[in-house]
Protein backbone atom coordinates (compact mmCIF):
# COMPACT_ATOMS: atom_id res chain seq x y z
CA UNK A 1 0.00 0.00 0.00
CA UNK A 2 1.47 3.40 -0.93
CA UNK A 3 2.16 5.83 1.90
CA UNK A 4 0.52 9.19 2.47
CA UNK A 5 3.29 11.72 3.20
CA UNK A 6 3.21 15.38 4.18
CA UNK A 7 6.48 17.30 3.77
CA UNK A 8 7.79 20.79 4.48
CA UNK A 9 4.81 21.84 6.62
CA UNK A 10 6.15 24.97 8.30
CA UNK A 11 4.71 26.21 11.59
CA UNK A 12 5.56 29.11 13.87
CA UNK A 13 6.66 28.66 17.47
CA UNK A 14 3.04 29.28 18.49
CA UNK A 15 1.75 26.60 16.13
CA UNK A 16 0.37 28.56 13.18
CA UNK A 17 0.89 27.00 9.74
CA UNK A 18 -0.42 30.04 7.88
CA UNK A 19 -1.13 33.62 8.79
CA UNK A 20 -4.37 35.56 8.80
CA UNK A 21 -5.65 37.44 5.74
CA UNK A 22 -4.73 35.24 2.79
CA UNK A 23 -5.08 37.09 -0.52
CA UNK A 24 -3.70 37.09 -4.05
CA UNK A 25 -0.79 39.23 -2.85
CA UNK A 26 -0.26 37.31 0.42
CA UNK A 27 -0.58 33.52 -0.05
CA UNK A 28 0.51 32.95 3.59
CA UNK A 29 -1.51 35.86 4.98
CA UNK A 30 0.23 38.25 7.34
CA UNK A 31 3.03 35.69 7.80
CA UNK A 32 4.41 36.78 4.44
CA UNK A 33 7.43 34.65 3.55
CA UNK A 34 8.62 34.22 7.13
CA UNK A 35 7.30 30.67 7.57
CA UNK A 36 9.18 29.41 4.52
CA UNK A 37 12.32 31.50 4.87
CA UNK A 38 14.42 28.37 5.27
CA UNK A 39 12.94 26.77 2.14
CA UNK A 40 13.09 29.45 -0.53
CA UNK A 41 16.92 29.61 -0.74
CA UNK A 42 17.33 25.82 -1.13
CA UNK A 43 18.57 24.21 -4.29
CA UNK A 44 15.32 22.22 -4.43
CA UNK A 45 13.10 25.31 -4.45
CA UNK A 46 15.35 27.21 -6.83
CA UNK A 47 15.19 24.30 -9.29
CA UNK A 48 11.38 24.24 -8.97
CA UNK A 49 11.31 27.81 -10.24
CA UNK A 50 13.43 26.93 -13.28
CA UNK A 51 16.64 28.52 -12.05
CA UNK A 52 20.04 27.20 -11.08
CA UNK A 53 21.92 27.45 -7.82
CA UNK A 54 20.53 27.51 -4.30
CA UNK A 55 21.81 26.32 -0.95
CA UNK A 56 22.63 22.77 0.02
CA UNK A 57 22.67 21.31 3.52
CA UNK A 58 20.03 20.16 5.99
CA UNK A 59 17.13 22.26 4.74
CA UNK A 60 17.69 21.28 1.12
CA UNK A 61 18.01 17.60 2.02
CA UNK A 62 14.61 17.67 3.73
CA UNK A 63 13.08 19.74 0.92
CA UNK A 64 14.24 17.25 -1.72
CA UNK A 65 12.68 14.27 0.07
CA UNK A 66 9.21 15.65 -0.68
CA UNK A 67 9.62 14.79 -4.37
CA UNK A 68 10.99 11.25 -4.09
CA UNK A 69 8.61 8.53 -5.18
CA UNK A 70 5.46 10.67 -5.41
CA UNK A 71 2.76 9.78 -7.94
CA UNK A 72 -0.09 12.09 -6.89
CA UNK A 73 -0.89 14.90 -4.45
CA UNK A 74 -3.85 15.92 -2.32
CA UNK A 75 -4.20 19.57 -1.30
CA UNK A 76 -6.83 21.78 0.26
CA UNK A 77 -8.52 24.45 -1.76
CA UNK A 78 -6.60 27.27 -0.11
CA UNK A 79 -3.29 25.82 -1.11
CA UNK A 80 -4.56 26.08 -4.70
CA UNK A 81 -5.88 29.63 -4.31
CA UNK A 82 -7.14 32.28 -1.91
CA UNK A 83 -10.79 32.36 -3.02
CA UNK A 84 -13.63 31.31 -0.69
CA UNK A 85 -17.10 30.06 -1.59
CA UNK A 86 -18.25 29.38 -5.18
CA UNK A 87 -15.53 29.82 -7.78
CA UNK A 88 -15.67 33.30 -9.39
CA UNK A 89 -15.14 31.83 -12.84
CA UNK A 90 -12.40 29.48 -14.01
CA UNK A 91 -9.59 31.89 -14.84
CA UNK A 92 -7.57 31.10 -11.71
CA UNK A 93 -5.06 28.32 -12.49
CA UNK A 94 -3.10 28.18 -9.24
CA UNK A 95 -0.15 30.06 -7.79
CA UNK A 96 2.47 28.30 -9.91
CA UNK A 97 2.13 29.71 -13.42
CA UNK A 98 1.98 27.58 -16.56
CA UNK A 99 4.40 24.89 -15.35
CA UNK A 100 3.44 23.84 -11.80
CA UNK A 101 6.13 21.78 -10.08
CA UNK A 102 3.91 18.79 -9.27
CA UNK A 103 3.87 17.06 -12.68
CA UNK A 104 1.36 14.52 -11.31
CA UNK A 105 -2.39 14.43 -10.77
CA UNK A 106 -3.36 16.76 -7.89
CA UNK A 107 -6.66 16.35 -6.07
CA UNK A 108 -7.91 19.71 -4.79
CA UNK A 109 -10.45 19.33 -1.99
CA UNK A 110 -13.34 21.76 -2.35
CA UNK A 111 -17.07 21.85 -1.66
CA UNK A 112 -17.61 23.77 -4.90
CA UNK A 113 -17.42 21.83 -8.19
CA UNK A 114 -15.19 22.89 -11.03
CA UNK A 115 -13.97 21.07 -14.18
CA UNK A 116 -10.60 19.35 -14.02
CA UNK A 117 -7.75 21.58 -15.14
CA UNK A 118 -4.56 20.61 -16.99
CA UNK A 119 -1.68 23.07 -16.55
CA UNK A 120 1.61 22.00 -18.06
CA UNK A 121 2.32 18.44 -16.90
CA UNK A 122 -0.01 18.76 -13.90
CA UNK A 123 -3.72 17.98 -13.81
CA UNK A 124 -5.80 19.47 -10.99
CA UNK A 125 -8.90 17.44 -10.12
CA UNK A 126 -11.45 19.29 -7.96
CA UNK A 127 -13.26 16.95 -5.58
CA UNK A 128 -15.83 17.27 -2.79
CA UNK A 129 -14.63 14.15 -1.00
CA UNK A 130 -13.89 12.74 2.42
CA UNK A 131 -10.24 12.10 3.31
CA UNK A 132 -10.80 8.39 2.71
CA UNK A 133 -12.36 8.99 -0.71
CA UNK A 134 -9.67 11.45 -1.77
CA UNK A 135 -6.89 9.09 -0.70
CA UNK A 136 -8.44 6.14 -2.51
CA UNK A 137 -8.59 8.12 -5.76
CA UNK A 138 -5.08 9.49 -5.29
CA UNK A 139 -3.67 6.01 -4.67
CA UNK A 140 -5.30 4.81 -7.87
CA UNK A 141 -3.84 7.76 -9.80
CA UNK A 142 -0.37 7.38 -8.25
CA UNK A 143 0.34 4.10 -10.04
CA UNK A 144 1.98 2.39 -7.09
CA UNK A 145 3.96 5.43 -5.91
CA UNK A 146 3.31 7.37 -2.71
CA UNK A 147 0.80 10.19 -2.31
CA UNK A 148 1.85 13.60 -0.99
CA UNK A 149 -0.47 15.54 1.32
CA UNK A 150 0.33 19.12 0.46
CA UNK A 151 -1.66 21.05 3.06
CA UNK A 152 -2.84 23.48 4.23
CA UNK A 153 -3.21 22.89 7.95
CA UNK A 154 -6.96 22.29 7.93
CA UNK A 155 -6.62 19.48 5.39
CA UNK A 156 -3.70 17.94 7.26
CA UNK A 157 -5.72 17.90 10.50
CA UNK A 158 -8.59 16.16 8.72
CA UNK A 159 -6.29 13.41 7.45
CA UNK A 160 -4.65 13.08 10.87
CA UNK A 161 -8.09 12.80 12.47
CA UNK A 162 -8.87 9.98 10.03
CA UNK A 163 -5.54 8.29 10.91
CA UNK A 164 -4.45 8.18 7.27
CA UNK A 165 -1.06 9.93 7.48
CA UNK A 166 2.03 7.71 7.35
CA UNK A 167 4.71 10.43 7.46
CA UNK A 168 4.46 14.02 8.61
CA UNK A 169 7.43 16.39 8.27
CA UNK A 170 6.90 19.59 10.23
CA UNK A 171 9.40 22.46 10.23
CA UNK A 172 9.23 24.71 13.28
CA UNK A 173 10.34 28.22 12.36
CA UNK A 174 11.59 30.61 15.08
CA UNK A 175 8.88 33.21 14.55
CA UNK A 176 5.67 34.16 16.39
CA UNK A 177 2.55 34.84 14.34
CA UNK A 178 -0.13 35.24 17.01
CA UNK A 179 -2.99 34.57 14.60
CA UNK A 180 -3.86 32.47 11.57
CA UNK A 181 -4.64 28.76 11.23
CA UNK A 182 -3.04 26.35 13.68
CA UNK A 183 -1.78 22.92 12.73
CA UNK A 184 -2.08 21.16 16.09
CA UNK A 185 -5.61 22.04 17.23
CA UNK A 186 -7.40 18.86 18.33
CA UNK A 187 -4.26 16.71 17.97
CA UNK A 188 -3.58 15.99 21.64
CA UNK A 189 -1.63 12.74 22.04
CA UNK A 190 -0.70 12.58 18.37
CA UNK A 191 2.87 11.58 19.25
CA UNK A 192 1.60 8.28 20.67
CA UNK A 193 0.89 7.06 17.12
CA UNK A 194 4.24 8.09 15.67
CA UNK A 195 7.96 7.72 16.11
CA UNK A 196 9.42 11.23 16.13
CA UNK A 197 12.88 12.35 15.05
CA UNK A 198 14.15 15.93 15.19
CA UNK A 199 16.99 17.67 13.36
CA UNK A 200 18.07 21.24 14.05
CA UNK A 201 19.30 23.33 11.13
CA UNK A 202 21.81 26.20 11.15
CA UNK A 203 19.06 28.30 9.53
CA UNK A 204 17.27 28.29 12.89
CA UNK A 205 14.44 25.90 12.03
CA UNK A 206 13.93 22.45 13.56
CA UNK A 207 12.74 19.58 11.38
CA UNK A 208 10.37 17.12 13.09
CA UNK A 209 9.60 13.87 11.26
CA UNK A 210 6.62 11.86 12.50
CA UNK A 211 6.70 8.28 11.16
CA UNK A 212 3.54 6.22 11.73
CA UNK A 213 4.00 3.20 13.96
CA UNK A 214 2.54 -0.10 12.69
CA UNK A 215 -1.23 -0.11 13.10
Amino acid sequence: MPNLRAHNIAVSLDGFATGEGQSLETPFGHAGQRLMGHFFPTRTFVAMTGRQGGTRGIDDAFAAQAWDGIGAEIMGRNKFGWQRGPWPGESWRGWWGEQPPFRTPVIVLTHHPRPDLAVGETTFLFRDATPQEALAEAVDLAGGLDVRLGGGPTSIREFLDADLVDLLHVVVSPILLGRGVRLWDGQEGLEQRFDVETTASPSGVVHHVFSRRPR
